[in-house]
């Protein structure tokens, strides 16, 4: 259908997969028991259902099912993460290390601990978004009790080095947390092989439905403790509270187990798509220039700055296009990304830049088509404010 909308902000959220949503119907209706109800078939076949949903996020990260940790999402697992480790390691002029590139859903806790007393250091990443270990490095001191750097960023899509910050981590006995959520199902993500502590997943970035994340919390070498962040009930090791979600659970254990089937492959086809795009836009739109990693990149992600054309107007005037400015969790405020402003960008580059986030349902025909939509719209601003920022 010609004038269909094309949706390329797959780093917001995903469209759940059909084989998702079919496996997530049965608990909604027929088996709709509480998972913690120990006495009755109901309860028991939810209980099975959460287990074997939580085997399959295990499996897909390569950790032990018992270091699953389910959540309301990531956000709640960023803030048991940060706040949790933090808390649990509190002393005189304890101190916390982070990039200032973060997700708001890890630099908001941050904040959070430096009202409590922490101390925390925001790194700054390179001009192509990325946060070395040797920076991570530079930034501990013998009193820092926490790192927190994202495996891959949400704007620019930039991949960090998350095994050798381990390594540095893990060397100083510090615990290691970072936000995996972009790049859970996307790129290879062995929470034991890399060394990690603690890792943040979400289902709706992968095909599955909003409202169920999950907390990997290393059981062995070191065995991680966390203080609890919310109170009322002993579930999930007592580290979070209240009934669990069984439906959306069983939904992200299926999203996780098609991830590990076809995770690979589905990559390799979206970065082709993702580069396409890249061309007919470099082919189309005069002054553009990319931001992020040219290479330790997302499979599916396009951020671009184009000079003389003000994102908010290039999206009003493509409309069939769904694409964003930033981060959707920050798309109410006015202020530009901060994301790009670390990265070296002026507020008015800013401003003129677009993600673009490709996904599971993207077609050829959808990226030739956004592209031409983007491409006309960039001339109608530029014709509209003749000599505003132009190349």
């Amino acid at each position: 259908m010609a004038n269909r909308p094309i949706y390329l902000d797959y780093h917001a959220t995903t469209p759940v997969d059909p084989r998702v949503f079919e496996a997530m119907r049965p608990y909604f209706t027929e088996h709709f028991g509480n998972a913690a109800s120990r006495s009755h078939s109901f309860g028991w076949r939810a209980e099975a259902a959460v287990t074997a949903a939580r085997e399959a996020v295990a499996r897909l990260v390569g950790a032990n099912p018992r270091e699953i940790v389910f959540t309301s999402g990531a956000t709640e697992a960023n803030n048991l993460a940060v706040l949790g480790a933090a808390r649990a390691r509190q002393a005189p002029g304890a101190h916390v290390v982070t990039s200032a590139i973060e997700h708001r859903a890890v630099l908001d806790p941050c904040r959070r601990l430096e009202a409590e007393g922490f101390s925390v250091s925001y790194v700054p990443p390179d001009a192509h978004g990325l946060t070395s270990a040797a920076a991570v490095a530079g930034a501990i001191t013998p009193e820092t009790v926490l790192v927190s750097v994202m495996a891959a960023n949400n704007e620019v899509g930039t991949l960090n080095p998350v095994g050798e910050i381990a390594r540095v981590c893990k060397e100083r006995g510090i615990v290691f947390h970072t936000d995996a959520v972009q790049a859970l199902g996307k790129i290879p993500l062995d929470v034991h092989g890399l060394g990690l502590d603690l890792v943040s997943l979400s289902a709706h970035k992968l095909c599955g439905p909003k409202g169920v994340g999950a907390l990997f919390v290393r059981a062995v070498n070191p065995r991680v403790r966390l203080d609890p962040v919310l109170f009322g009930g002993g579930h999930e090791r007592g580290l979070r509270p209240g009934t669990l979600d069984v439906p959306g659970i069983v939904g992200f254990g299926a999203a996780a187990d098609i991830a590990h089937a076809e995770g690979e492959v589905e990559s390799q086809r979206v970065a082709k798509l993702r580069d396409r795009l890249w061309e007919r836009l470099l082919g189309s739109v005069d002054g553009i220039e990319r931001n992020g990693h040219p290479s330790l990149c997302l499979p599916g992600n396009l951020n671009v700055t184009i000079a003389g054309a003000p994102a908010d107007a290039v999206m009003s005037n493509a409309r069939d296009v769904a694409v964003s400015s930033g981060s959707a969790c920050t798309s109410a405020s006015a202020e530009p990304s901060h994301v790009l402003l670390a990265l070296g960008r002026t507020r008015q580059e800013a401003e003129a830049s677009i993600r673009f986030g490709l996904g599971r349902f993207t077609t050829e025909e959808e990226v030739d088509r956004a592209a031409g939509d983007i491409g006309r719209a960039v001339e109608k601003v530029r014709a509209e404010h003749p000599g505003k920022g132009r190349p």
